[in-house]
This record gives structure tokens, sequence and C-alpha cells, in this order.
């Protein structure tokens, strides 16, 4: 795992694959496409629009989705997911 400024803000790469970040007071994760619209449908999810416009895999994580522990452990665990899926292992 490395780090590295993204997005104004430091997100955690596994073997150069963004796994999730943090701006401001929200996460970022990326996240396989099959688990996006599940997601969205969280109260404490929102699309990625840095840009203007939605970031695909990219969502936001509020605060109140990081309460717990075991929330933070299963964003990690999602960006991790998706990069080992994008390297193929």
């Amino acid at each position: 795992m490395t780090e590295k400024n993204m997005f104004g803000g430091i997100a955690f790469l596994l073997r150069g694959k963004m796994t999730v970040g943090i701006i401001g007071k929200e996460l970022v994760v990326r996240v396989l496409a099959e688990k996006m619209e599940d997601l969205l449908k969280m109260d404490f999810i929102r699309p990625m629009d840095f840009s203007g416009k939605p970031m695909k895999e990219f969502v936001y994580v509020s605060p109140a989705g990081l309460e717990k522990e075991e929330q933070i452990e299963h964003w990690i665990a999602l960006g991790i997911e998706h990069a080992r899926y994008k390297l193929n292992i």
C-alpha cells in the first residue's frame, strides 16, 4: 500500500490502484460497478462528483457511515476488492 495526494486529499493505493481516500470529512471508496446501485441506496453514500459529474466506480461515504470500526473495515475491504479485481489478483 502507498499513500498519494489526490483530489485535494489523500488516497491509499494497492500496487498503484486506488482503494480508499479521505477528502475533508468524507471517505472516498473505489467500488466494483455492479455494487454501485445498492450502495447508492444508503443514506450516507453519494456518487463522487469531484469534477461536477458522477465518477464511475467512486462513492463518497459521509461521517454517518464511518461511526463504527466495522463500517470503516467494510469500506476498506470494498476498496481493496476493487483494486484486486483491476490488478487481476
